[in-house]
């Protein structure tokens, strides 16, 4: 089964991510950004990037240095709306996918499925 770490600041916005892939079949793991612990093993991250004071970009990279190997999805209200997929915003973040909120639940699975697949 594939695990996936959540590491999302509103309550509400990580209990519809992990809702939408437990459905899915997935492991999810979720954490708000300030109790977050850089995941031990996961097979993908998803983290929202525009926190109060930054903290976003920092668990980023906090994350990528503790597992280069590990796939990132990065969430944001701060990117423009419709934004979803691999694009020069996911290169210049250093991560896999990028998904501007708000989304629907068919952006994340497409972008979580291109990642990693699906649950399986």
């Amino acid at each position: 089964m594939s695990d996936i770490v959540i590491i999302e600041e509103d309550k509400l916005m990580r209990g519809l991510l992990v809702e939408w892939l437990s459905a899915e079949g997935y492991s999810v793991r979720a954490a708000a950004a300030d109790n977050a612990q850089v995941p031990d093993k996961a097979d993908l991250v998803i983290v929202d990037v525009y926190m109060p004071r930054h903290e976003g970009a920092q668990r980023l990279r906090a994350v990528k240095a503790a597992h280069p190997e590990t796939p990132l999805v990065a969430i944001s209200g701060q990117f423009r709306p419709g934004l979803v997929g691999s694009c020069t915003a996911a290169d210049a973040l250093g991560v896999h996918q990028v998904i501007a909120k708000p989304f629907s639940r068919r952006d994340l699975l497409a972008a979580v499925h291109s990642v990693i697949g699906p649950a399986g």
